[in-house]
């Protein structure tokens, strides 16, 4: 089944291995790049109906988010930005009540994005900022070039996060950098959100693609099964305390013995060969 057509948010399969048959990476583009990438009701629901067909669609093996480039400029017109996604479009939200931001906000595309049982992987490049700084924090991996700003400026509009910074940033960043970038509405540059674990990795923008794309090619290279697993384990340490998340960890460890691709990775370890994994 092919992704989705959109033109806001657009999809392209980037095989693993043009060598074998290892499936794809999902490089997914929110494409609104006269309006920075802003997230407007046609971006959420495209991403939304995105995300699951990443997700129903077995082949696929990591999703990599990013922001479009800016377009040329008219002759004589400076170039906007580069932007992963300058935040919500905050027009839409102009007269709405709090039962109408209640229903738009929840099951939102952010969310299903931090759902998704499959490796995800946020290459900014830019301004990401508000719900842009959600998105990227709504992945398991940020890799960043060494242009870009974050922040949560939500403040600044009378508001907070709404689409999870308050929680995602704590786990992120800790408390006392939370509460300053919440509080304040700063925003930060690359090498201050690779200092506090906001960013994964930092490069130069000429790099930040085969960078990201090469990390992701890594990823999708294991077990897809296993790496399933693995992130859902690696999940409950968010929402578990320690002694309850330790028997979470041993009973996913435990229940892969015996399953195909443990059997196939062991094999290959003890006869010194490459593992090639059944994706089941």
């Amino acid at each position: 089944m092919s992704a989705p057509a959109s033109d806001v948010v657009t999809v392209e399969e980037v095989p693993i291995d043009e060598s074998k048959d290892l499936g794809s990476i999902a490089l997914v583009t929110i494409n609104r790049p006269n309006k920075l990438n802003s997230l407007n009701a046609e971006v959420m629901d495209d991403l939304k109906a995105i995300v699951a067909w990443i997700q129903s669609t077995n082949s696929i093996r990591v999703a990599v988010i990013t922001g479009a480039k800016p377009n040329p400029p008219p002759e004589g017109k400076r170039a906007k930005p580069n932007a992963f996604v300058a935040g919500a479009d905050i027009t839409e939200f102009v007269g709405m009540n709090p039962e109408q931001i209640r229903t738009k906000f929840t099951d939102n595309a952010v969310e299903a994005l931090w759902n998704l049982n499959k490796p995800t992987i946020a290459m900014v490049d830019g301004f990401a900022l508000g719900g842009g700084c959600e998105v990227a924090c709504s992945c398991d991996i940020r890799v960043s070039s060494d242009r870009s700003k974050f922040g949560t400026p939500e403040i600044n509009l009378g508001l907070i996060p709404g689409y999870g910074a308050t929680q995602r940033l704590v786990h992120l960043v800790g408390y006392g950098k939370t509460m300053e970038m919440i509080m304040t509405g700063e925003m930060i540059d690359a090498a201050e959100a690779h200092r506090i674990g906001l960013v994964n990795h930092v490069c130069s923008p000429d790099e930040l693609h085969d960078f990201t794309l090469n990390m992701a090619r890594l990823i999708g290279s294991k077990s897809s099964m296993v790496l399933g697993v693995g992130k859902t384990a690696i999940r409950a340490a968010l929402d578990v305390g320690l002694t309850e998340g330790i028997g979470v960890e041993l009973e996913h460890f435990a229940n892969l013995f015996g399953s195909k691709d443990q059997i196939i990775g062991v094999n290959a370890f003890i006869n010194r060969e490459t593992a090639e994994w059944q994706h089941e």
